[in-house]
């Protein structure tokens, strides 16, 4: 893979690893592990951020804490993590869960995006900061394309998610077949597969809640197996249309 560049990032100093929790998946274990597979010590690491990546600050002390879980890395850090590590960020940072997180694994800058998405580099700093995305569908397409988002990425961080859990425990405890159009707005994939997961999720709720109820549990019982089943909706709704569609859709 290529080695991230040793292009100074303009880091803002930081003190010393502070005792609070990690807000970014930042994954200890894999930083650790890579930096034990090439020989080197915390203060190898730290004397490469300082003097290949502008980081004049860090001191083994900050990896220990980024190792331990302790502290996170800024995201300049973490771009400069990865480059003495000989890796990606997506291997530092987990799974990818926000908009900036997505970015940082594509180790691309701010500007690289709102270009390439046709937005004021403010502007979108502000969707990373307040994980509100706006834009039109085709920006939207361009940065699914950008960043390889999969649909579920796309819709998590374009914001729809809510809307569309919404709308599916919608689907799945009244009448499936008025949410397709509204679902497709959000997701935009063929109505056929739309109908089938819409179909196969009220089934599901359905036959479970008559499951249920026939072991001889109550009410009680079927109300909170459905609640169990309404909260992951999403979930299930992602797994079906993969069953269905295949990589297209996961």
């Amino acid at each position: 893979m290529r080695r991230p560049s040793a292009r100074p990032n303009r880091p803002s100093p930081s003190p010393p690893a502070q005792a609070v929790p990690a807000t970014r998946p930042f994954n200890a274990p894999a930083a650790r592990r890579l930096r034990a597979a090439l020989g080197m010590a915390p203060e190898h690491v730290a004397h490469g951020m300082r003097v290949s990546y502008g980081h004049p600050h860090i001191t083994p002390d900050h990896v220990m804490s980024w190792e331990r879980g302790a502290t996170a890395p800024t995201d300049s850090e973490l771009t400069a993590l990865a480059g003495v590590l000989w890796c990606s960020p997506a291997e530092l940072i987990g799974r990818p869960r926000t908009l900036r997180e997505h970015r940082i694994a594509r180790c691309l800058a701010p500007e690289d995006v709102a270009r390439a998405v046709g937005h004021d580099v403010h502007a979108y700093l502000r969707m990373e900061e307040t994980d509100g995305w706006r834009g039109t569908e085709r920006q939207a397409a361009a940065l699914a394309g950008l960043l390889g988002l999969a649909l579920p990425d796309l819709v998590t961080v374009t914001g729809r998610n809510a809307r569309l859990g919404d709308l599916l425990r919608s689907a799945a405890t009244t009448r499936w077949q008025a949410y397709v159009r509204p679902v497709a707005k959000l997701v935009p994939l063929d109505r056929r597969f739309l109908e089938r997961a819409l179909q196969g999720l009220h089934e599901d709720y359905q036959g479970h809640m008559a499951t249920t109820l026939s072991w001889g549990g109550g009410s009680g019982d079927a109300g909170g197996a459905g609640r169990d089943f309404l909260d992951r909706i999403v979930e299930h709704f992602w797994t079906k249309l993969q069953e269905d569609t295949g990589p297209e859709a996961g």
